[in-house]
């Protein structure tokens, strides 16, 4: 039955884990249908009749699937295209890989092979690390080729020997894990890059009670290599094992994942101990830099970040889940209605989550092929808001997470919402804002560091700590718009809002000063407006008396706001223009505002270039004073201007000041008033 996009129910939100809302939907297997899913591409293949009866490929960043057929000469087991679709490699036996080059999703139809070496060599596997590069993985060793497609050869690189049991392969960095040993606990890396296969020191996986008679106890399922917050790691899934395999004793204990860290000049170092509360059919996934255990028995998942603090001896980090037993959202396939109304069937199929048929990929892939369906696993952030009883923590994790920031400003939110944010001491909300604020320093510091270096690659072996963007940066324009400016707004009436709002706008302002960043001049208004409702003028003064707030032109401007309530507001308003470099425009006019004429043209004449200073603009201001004195001084002081700039006492006609003069004629004529220009400039 064919299935059409999958859905979900809208009225579920208290799920962290989703699977993708529209699935892959892939023949499943059969008798004469096999599948194969490749991690390097992200695709699934379903091959019929051994390709004869038709091959189709699916993946999740292809926009049309791929349909062809191939020559039946053999059962297929492993099936791969290069990444750019233009070689498809096939592996019938395991003495040969076939290859059978593309053009438009269209095979050539010519196949050309490539054996492996050595007459008693069994081929494991093989894996595209390029375009052109392909690796073949033996019993024997590791087998490097640059096949040339136009040729229709594989050209040898290198080869490397080692006794393999099997191997693992991160396309995302390039390492290729083999193992070797009786126990499979031996494991030598490889690094893929810049067309070279370079070995790296083999490192050993420690068992403490290793089985007797020994056996294979580390498998390829149990081991992950991965990339968390750019550095490559190998996580390997350690179960209880059994003494003797003839034993009838069970097995008791929990399992654990050990955390490989590869250095850069030094073997692989166990960093991180991850302690599972459960044992059984176990999986990984990796989404968002979190490690996510599955447990299949239980149909729960943990989930684990190593950046988050655990239990340590100074070397290993021992971790709990960050969050455990989680479940996966309930999925429904969707059934064509005509299907539907024939059988008598639902419109909608629940899927069976943790079903014993899923199977797991790196790194958040999950196949069902009985089932037909590829998803991917998705992380739901927003059940998160309503688990904030250990805010630290909780951003701990969330400053880590890729689009997280409506999260945590949801629950940023929360903490500061009057009267809920009461519970929350105010240390507790302190050190959050340090978190915030180290973020948002971290940012700060890489933006002017990119101004002057390249960025560093995407990938590096651990070097120790290195400087890295985060992924969430919540700056004080959020801050305000997001939080203050709403709570505000729709405060409760009533001193305790503002005394709170007082409380945490200092402390915000606290932490930015702490991290060497400038306060915004939006979040100082926030806290000089509480303080002027509080009526506490005097904690005001002190604010600005001590220069604990940075001088800015819209404080000195709220400042005036509130002279009516506050006089000496004025004063402090007009001395912290004073200390601006580029305020001398706003002085003149605050001065002209409150009609003192004469202490602006002063200011003016002390301040100001005198060829640029606006005579219409004190003309006008004198004559509104309707105080002929002043009137009188300005008028003299502009001529006196004009007679040593241009030799004439006359304004010019651009000046547009001729009412002025007419004014001035119909004043005092064309006599003098007996008062002085030094009088009148230093009187009011």
């Amino acid at each position: 039955m064919e299935m059409s996009h999958t859905t979900i129910e809208a009225t579920e939100t208290n799920f962290l884990l989703q699977l993708s809302q529209t699935a892959i939907h892939f023949e499943p297997v059969t008798k004469i249908t096999n599948v194969f899913y490749d991690e390097v591409t992200r695709q699934v293949f379903t091959v019929r009749s051994g390709g004869a009866t038709g091959v189709n490929v699916k993946g999740p960043k292809m926009k049309n699937p791929i349909n062809f057929c191939v020559e039946d000469k053999g059962a297929v087991q492993s099936i791969k295209f290069s990444p750019d679709q233009q070689i498809l490699a096939i592996q019938r036996t395991s003495k040969s890989v076939e290859f059978q080059n593309f053009s438009n999703q269209v095979p050539d139809g010519v196949e050309y092979s490539q054996p492996c070496r050595g007459s008693s060599t069994i081929i494991i596997g093989f894996v595209w690390v390029s375009n052109t590069d392909f690796i073949l993985v033996t019993n024997q060793g590791i087998e490097h080729y640059q096949v040339i497609s136009d040729k229709r050869y594989l050209r040898a690189v290198k080869n490397h020997s080692i006794q393999g049991n099997w191997f693992v392969y991160c396309a995302l960095s390039g390492l290729l894990l083999v193992s070797s040993g009786p126990l499979g606990t031996s494991l030598q890396p490889y690094l893929f890059k810049n067309h070279q296969l370079l070995r790296l020191t083999k490192f050993e996986v420690d068992f403490p009670n290793p089985p007797q008679p020994a056996r294979l106890c580390l498998v390829e399922r149990d081991v992950t290599p991965t990339v968390l917050y750019n550095q490559m790691m190998v996580l390997v899934l350690k179960h209880p094992i059994k003494p003797n395999p003839t034993s009838s004793r069970e097995v008791t204990g929990k399992s654990e994942i050990v955390v490989y860290t590869l250095c850069k000049d030094s073997p692989p170092r166990k960093t991180h101990i991850l302690q599972l509360e459960t044992s059984g059919k176990l999986a990984v996934s990796i989404l968002d830099n979190l490690i996510v255990v599955h447990h299949q028995a239980s149909k729960t998942s943990s989930v684990f970040d190593i950046n988050l603090t655990g239990e340590s001896d100074g070397r290993v980090v021992t971790l709990h889940p960050f969050l455990a037993s989680v479940t996966i959202r309930p999925y429904f396939l969707n059934i064509p209605a005509s299907a539907a109304m024939l059988n008598h069937e639902p419109s909608k199929m629940s899927c069976e989550l943790y079903s014993p048929n899923w199977v797991f990929f790196q790194p958040n892939i999950i196949i069902d092929a009985l089932l037909g369906c590829l998803w991917s696993l998705e992380l739901v952030l927003t059940p998160l808001i309503d688990m904030a009883e250990n805010p630290c923590e909780l951003f701990d994790f969330l400053l880590q997470r890729t689009d997280a920031k409506p999260t945590a400003m949801a629950v940023l939110s929360r903490l500061m919402c009057f009267p809920h944010s009461l519970s929350v001491d105010l240390p507790v909300l302190g050190r959050v804002f340090d978190k915030l604020n180290e973020a948002y320093r971290n940012q700060l510091d890489i933006e002017i560091q990119s101004q002057i270096a390249m960025p560093a690659g995407a990938f590096q072996l651990a070097t120790g700590s290195t400087s890295r963007r985060p992924n969430m940066v919540i700056d004080q324009t959020n801050i305000y718009s997001r939080i203050l400016s709403p709570m505000i707004e729709n405060k409760p009436v009533g001193e305790a809002c503002d005394r709170f709002i007082v409380a945490i706008v200092s402390e915000y302002i606290r932490s930015l000063v702490q991290y060497h960043i400038p306060v915004q001049h939006f979040i100082y208004e926030v806290l000089i407006e509480a303080f002027a409702r509080l009526g506490q003028f005097y904690q005001l003064h002190q604010l600005f008396q001590y220069h604990a707030v940075a001088d800015s032109k819209p404080l000195a401007c709220l400042l005036l706001s509130l002279e009516s309530v506050y006089p000496a507001a004025y004063q402090l308003a007009i001395d912290m223009l004073k200390r601006i470099s580029n305020a001398n425009e706003e002085i003149v006019e605050i001065l002209l505002s409150k009609n003192k004429v004469l202490s602006a043209l002063r200011f003016a004449r002390d301040m100001i270039p005198i060829e640029s200073i606006s005579a219409r603009k004190f003309l006008e201001a004198a004559q509104n004073s309707q105080d002929p004195s002043v009137f009188y001084g300005v008028y003299q002081y502009f001529q006196q201007r004009n007679q040593r700039a241009r030799g004439s006492p006359a304004f010019l006609k651009g000046e547009h000041c001729e009412v002025y003069s007419r004014h001035f004629k119909l004043l005092f004529g064309d006599g003098d008033s007996n008062i002085s220009l030094s009088d009148s400039l230093t009187m009011g």
